[in-house]
């Protein structure tokens, strides 16, 4: 699940309070939620195909990610066509995979805190072959690159030089991210360019990788009808059906981000989650996490692997 950049005004689209208190994950639990993920992304592909309901396959997604014995670290991203990121069905999504499709299918596990982020795109259409292996290939060359000292910008460098030499623009403002416990997004950001960053990765780090490459202008804007919320901050809650909201979704899902579906019951319905997601985003309990759309219609292919930095290695967790 990628970060987002605001270029227009220079931040991180949020910041993040530490939620969760619990004891920090081991290095063994790193090892088993990238495990996980790279088990589910490999079953989740094989659900890709045409006449496919979108909603389906997230579900069982995130089913087969509890049959595991993690929980998702976030909801399925299942991103078509313009939209990079950041599309999980809605309660009554009916939207069918079609030959017209390419599909972003990012993951995310949780084992005990530690986090596996992995991604692949799924070409239905036949015809952007060169631009899924674009952003692939830039991967792949990152994981050659890394070790020990390697800077951000080596990294962006790159991810930039690789998809520029298939003939396709790297997504600008978006970038990997550090992963803490029960943390998608820490510092620090991978850039899917050369920015010239000089930041070394250091020993005992756990970051995800994505490169994002297109045939349109190279950045994103949010779109509309967010479906995916994050946790951000504890802060006290007046209204009590948005503080029971908020004290079950963190009972449920440890500060992670979480689907507006994964809501529903006979207890919520539609109408009283909606109520109580405004009043916790007025709050700033929550933010909400909006499709992200090509500004130029271009489609847009991803790939991403989760590592992490031992003392003479680094070491993909989800291949």
């Amino acid at each position: 699940m990628i970060l987002f950049i605001n270029f227009d005004n220079l931040f991180i689209l949020h910041s993040k309070t530490n939620l969760m208190e619990e004891k920090q994950p081991t290095v063994e639990d790193w090892y088993k939620a990238g495990e996980i993920a790279a088990k589910v992304r490999d079953f989740a592909a094989k659900l890709a195909k045409p006449n496919a309901l979108l909603l389906d396959i997230a579900n069982q997604i995130e089913q087969k990610i509890l049959d595991e014995g993690a929980i998702p670290g976030f909801p399925a991203n299942l991103s078509l066509n313009t939209i990079a990121a950041h599309y999980t069905p809605h309660i009554n999504d009916q939207t069918i995979l079609t030959k017209e499709h390419v599909l972003k299918i990012d993951v995310g596990t949780c084992m005990n805190g530690a986090i596996g982020d992995t991604a692949i795109t799924i070409d239905l259409t036949e015809k952007y072959e060169k631009l899924v292996e674009s952003s692939k290939q830039a991967l792949a060359n990152v994981t050659k690159l890394l070790q020990p000292g390697t800077t951000l910008g080596d990294v962006g460098k790159t991810i930039q030089e690789t998809i520029e030499n298939y003939g396709y623009k790297p997504v600008l403002n978006l970038s990997g991210h550090g992963l803490e416990a029960y943390t998608i997004h820490s510092a620090p950001s991978f850039p899917n360019y050369n920015n010239n960053n000089k930041q070394h990765i250091k020993v005992g780090q756990t970051f995800a990788i994505e490169p994002f490459a297109t045939d349109g202008a190279g950045k994103i804007k949010e779109g509309q009808q967010p479906n995916i919320f994050e946790p951000i901050d504890k802060k006290p809650i007046r209204d009590s059906n948005a503080r029971v909201l908020f004290s079950e979704v963190m009972e449920k899902y440890k500060g992670l981000p979480f689907a507006k579906r994964w809501l529903l019951s006979q207890k919520w319905n539609e109408q009283r989650i909606d109520s109580a997601l405004r009043m916790l985003k007025a709050n700033r309990n929550i933010v909400s996490h909006s499709p992200l759309v090509e500004v130029a219609d271009g489609i847009i292919t991803q790939a991403e692997h989760t590592f992490i930095v031992e003392e003479d290695r680094v070491v993909c967790l989800t291949k």
